[in-house]
């Protein structure tokens, strides 16, 4: 138990670090080509960061374990905006542009409530005998991811500022991506002896994979994001935090949901795709929130920021999810 311990911490300092050099480096990267903070979250952070969540849900679909491959998503998206986006704004209100509100955060929902639809196509539409995400429903969610990205970046040098302090430090280019990489691995690697330890602490108790994925897996991938927004947040560069939890959630459904069913390896007797047999109505409920609410802050912030009192709510919705869980479990 010991041992875990430490390497649980060697896990955390070096997410800590990777996400210090992350945040450095891409904020340099950002003005040296005329992009937003924002897009760079969108884009790279929030790619960079969902990389573990990649890797859980891939090895999930390709061991024919649906529950964990969805599991790791759901819950992902639920970690980033509940608790990631609550503590970012308890430390730092978050600021928000008009292109936020009208284009970037209604997008987060419009690819949640995709998900859902496709992924209860049986339940809600009548199609199909299971609820299931089909090989063909990935390849069409990794063509719109593909492009999202595409528009993020011809439209990047366009975005509206959000007026936070131009404060970052001058880095020559060479090593700007240098951090960026150091950076990324720091935080896939850290994450990565996060995860491999608290898994290997919940089966010891006998838990589900679904419990495992929603909670330990979901919490222990989404460390790059917690961290690296909260180090943008404490840097006075909200709009990178808010690009990489939007990014990030984006990216967990299109890309690597995407990915997963294309992966998805049938074992006998399973469905034929992504089952969504483990999700239940308040798992989806509880997604479907996190993006609504989001939204909701947005419109009512005052002076266009999500505020410490969003951030209280938000905090208590996932305590509150959590809750749940953990009792009926």
């Amino acid at each position: 138990m010991i041992v875990d311990i430490l390497v649980l911490l060697a896990g955390l300092a070096l997410v800590v670090l990777g996400a210090d050099w992350l945040v450095d480096g891409s904020s340099s990267v950002a003005r040296k080509a005329g992009l937003s903070e924002f897009v760079i979250g969108l884009t790279i952070v929030g790619i960079g960061t969902s990389c573990p969540e990649l890797v859980v849900s891939l090895t999930g679909a390709l061991k024919g374990n649906a529950d964990i491959a969805i599991g790791n998503v759901v819950g992902s998206n639920i970690f980033n905006v509940f608790l990631i986006l609550g503590v970012t704004a308890m430390i730092r209100p978050v600021a928000m542009t008009r292109d936020n509100v009208r284009k970037d955060v209604p997008l987060n929902i419009g690819v949640s409530i995709l998900l859902i639809i496709m992924g209860l196509q049986a339940t809600i539409l009548g199609l199909g005998k299971e609820d299931v995400l089909s090989r063909t429903d990935g390849a069409i969610f990794l063509v719109l991811f593909a492009v999202y990205l595409w528009y993020s970046i011809k439209n990047g040098k366009t975005e509206g500022s959000d007026g936070e302090a131009e404060e970052s430090k001058d880095i020559k280019i060479w090593l700007s991506l240098l951090m960026i990489a150091g950076g990324l691995c720091g935080l896939i690697f850290g994450g990565d002896l996060f995860v491999d330890k608290a898994t290997a602490i919940a089966r010891r108790l006998h838990v589900s994979d679904k419990f495992i994925a929603v909670t330990i897996l979901a919490c222990g991938t989404s460390m790059p994001e917690l961290v690296t927004s909260i180090v943008a947040a404490a840097k006075n560069k909200g709009q990178l935090a808010l690009g990489n939890i939007i990014g990030s959630n984006i990216c967990n459904i299109l890309l690597i949901l995407g990915a997963s069913a294309v992966a998805y390896r049938q074992l006998p007797g399973a469905a034929g795709g992504l089952s969504f047999g483990g999700m239940t109505w308040v798992d989806i409920g509880a997604l479907l929130l996190s993006s609504v609410i989001l939204l909701v802050s947005a419109w009512t912030g005052r002076n266009n920021k999500i505020g410490r009192a969003d951030a209280v709510l938000f905090i208590l919705c996932f305590a509150g999810y959590m809750t749940y869980i953990f009792m009926n479990t």
